[in-house]
């Protein structure tokens, strides 16, 4: 690596040593005009500044779970853990006083700058300019100074907004390098975002309890209750909306917004998210001359059958370890794990999807839509054309399905019923992107609401759950709210000893 350093350098191309990462990264950062005998980066925070801008860091709240992951490892093999932002400034650093003073003297300190085109390739600096989890060893720095230092790095994105928000990086002596490391940090990474998604699943909770009072005002308007981020994440009559409504609206563009079809809906900020108001359907007009004019009311011919499904209510099934279970009126309809994926989407979208959307949702960024309408075709035959309706896919009336009426138990802020109606998670066997995403997002919220009430019937009930059997955080709720005497205390502290001691 010392030697495709120095021919990179010197004009010459480099040795087959040089790993494309790097040299690709290397590219970048001679264009950028880095100095690979004499750049330092630069210092953008002071110390007064820095205290301001960690607390208003979307990842101030995961630092701790990093140090929990991460401060064993770091401890054990004398390297520095180090969070930065988007911009590869470095918010925190953590490990012990001797690895410190040796950052220190290289400017690896809190508050200077590590993209690639301030200081050339580094770990923190290549990890925010390809998005991917990257290890520099040594001299792969295209600037000497750090060929003695070894990092690895992984981006946290926001589960929200898909944005980048920083990195996770782990640095050290090049004598201190573990090759896992880049492995640890990619850990570190997942379940930091895992976090962020449930902080911001229980956030939407929150706000849909303060603020269904100011979607419930529309009366028969339908609209949507938006996350500050335009996330939908309440709907109010949506089945009356003139078009597919968007999992995500733009509140960038002023007032008004445009969602397709010549139909635009009204932004009205509130203290925390906007509400969305969309346009009321069209009323029917009459036929000329006043009043329609009256049919007679006959049977059909005998010989002519009703149409299969017609009149007949859709129930759906689709949470705990019996799932999925179909019910076309008295009659069983078995149906795969696809295809009962179709009706939870449908059932959770009344306005309809469009074959491409359903294609995102079952199957994420490479869905064929083209594989959707085949499917949709075989479920419409075997449930009737009077059920599933085209263009877009729509269920004809609102099923009795056990995952909305838990959904809206919760919005409503009925947790107890909400937890009676929940028989585990949703299509558990399921892979689809959306499905998995409403899994959790099911899951967190009614944990959540469980948590912060602290009654000990609901808590009982959850930890006898698979969602709450094995939750450290529920299992020491409940010890703490039953009297020592009780059975279900002694079976929770039993429970939650052993679990610390299998993590220990």
């Amino acid at each position: 690596m010392h030697r495709a350093h120095d021919d990179v350098l010197s004009g010459n191309r480099a040795g087959p040593d040089l790993r494309s990462v790097v040299s690709a990264s290397w590219d970048r950062s001679l264009r950028a005009r880095v100095d690979p005998e004499g750049s330092a980066p630069p210092l953008v925070y002071d110390r007064d500044e820095l205290h301001e801008v960690r607390s208003s860091h979307p990842l101030a709240a995961v630092v701790p779970t990093l140090r929990r992951i991460l401060d064993a490892a770091v401890d054990a093999s004398a390297q520095l853990l180090i969070v930065t932002d988007a911009d590869g400034r470095i918010l925190w650093r953590e490990g012990s006083a001797q690895v410190r003073g040796a950052a220190d003297r290289v400017l690896l300190t809190e508050g200077t700058q590590w993209r690639e085109d301030t200081i050339g390739t580094n770990a923190m600096g290549t990890a925010l300019a390809t998005g991917q989890p990257v290890q520099i060893y040594a001299a792969e720095h295209l600037v000497r100074t750090y060929h003695s230092w070894t990092c690895a790095a992984c981006p946290i994105t926001d589960p929200d907004t898909g944005r980048l928000l920083g990195t996770i990086d782990v640095s050290g002596q090049q004598d201190s390098v573990h090759p896992a490391m880049v492995q640890l940090v990619s850990a570190a990474s997942e379940l930091a975002e895992k976090e962020l998604r449930l902080r911001m699943l229980a956030a939407d909770q929150g706000l849909r309890e303060r603020r269904l009072p100011d979607l419930h005002r529309l009366g028969g308007q339908p609209g949507a209750l938006l996350s500050d981020s335009g996330r939908v994440i309440a709907t109010h009559r949506r089945e009356d909306c003139p078009v597919a409504l968007p999992d995500r609206v733009d509140t960038t563009g002023g007032t008004r917004v445009d969602l397709g079809g010549g139909v635009h809906g009204t932004l009205e900020p509130l203290t925390e998210g906007w509400l969305l108001r969309l346009p009321r359907p069209r009323a029917r007009a009459a036929p000329r001359g006043g009043t329609r004019p009256r049919v007679a009311a006959t049977a059909p011919p005998r010989s002519r059958p009703a149409t299969p499904g017609a009149d007949e209510p859709l129930a759906l099934r689709l949470l705990g370890p019996d799932a999925p279970a179909v019910r076309l009126g008295g009659r069983r309809v078995p149906v795969s794990l696809r295809h009962a994926e179709i009706l939870a989407l449908l059932a959770l979208h009344p306005a309809g999807r469009t074959a491409e959307q359903l294609a995102l949702g079952l199957y994420g960024e490479h869905g064929n839509p083209a594989t959707v309408r085949v499917e949709m075709h075989r479920l419409r035959a075997q449930l009737g054309q009077h059920v599933l309706l085209p263009r877009p896919y729509r269920l004809a009336a609102a099923p009795d399905c056990d995952l909305l009426l838990v959904r809206d138990r919760l919005a409503a802020g009925d947790v107890r019923a909400a937890l009676a109606a929940y028989r585990g998670e949703l299509l558990g066997r399921s892979d689809a992107p959306e499905i998995r995403a409403v899994r959790d997002e099911v899951a967190a919220t009614l944990r959540t609401s469980v948590l912060e009430l602290g009654d000990s019937d609901l808590l009982w009930q959850l930890a006898c759950l698979d969602l709450g059997r094995e939750d450290v955080a529920v299992l020491e709720v409940l010890a703490a709210s039953l009297p020592r005497t009780s059975p279900r205390r002694a079976s929770a502290v039993q429970r939650l000893n052993a679990l610390l001691a299998s993590d220990g």
